[in-house]
């Protein structure tokens, strides 16, 4: 799977936006916040997903989109493990990032927390999965 982020790929409908903290199906780990819900998506694509960083904590847009590029990057790098589980489950989601720290932090900590993100959610969405190769070790 390429290493592409397609217009496809970006969550723009309010209505699941809005699902998606009516849910409250997340995971935690600062400075992220994954917010997911298992839905039919409009596109057919296993996976769309949005980023958000409060204006309350980053008052020029400069920051805020600097912070976003680096979210979507860390995002479009380390997709495509969780796109393969996925598709193997036939599921599609809907994901939101949400930054969460006061600091502008580097994307190399971003990327950590990312990919720990999108890990604790690929167990979460196949389960079987995780627990199969856990049985198979012992």
């Amino acid at each position: 799977m390429p290493f592409s982020y397609p217009k496809i790929e970006k969550l723009c409908s309010k209505i699941l936006i809005s699902k998606l903290f009516e849910k409250n199906q997340r995971i935690t780990k600062y400075p992220l916040r994954l917010i997911w819900l298992e839905a039919a998506l409009p596109a057919k694509v296993p996976v769309q997903s949005v980023v958000s960083v409060s204006k309350r904590r980053f008052k020029k847009a400069v920051t805020r989109n600097l912070l976003k590029r680096r979210m979507r990057e860390a995002f479009r790098l380390n997709k495509n493990e969780l796109y393969s589980s996925v598709i193997t489950e036939n599921k599609q989601l809907a994901l939101m990032f949400i930054y969460q720290s006061n600091d502008i932090l580097p994307f190399s900590t971003i990327e950590k927390v990312m990919v720990f993100l999108l890990n604790e959610l690929r167990a979460k969405v196949s389960p079987t999965k995780a627990s199969g190769s856990g049985l198979n070790i012992l």
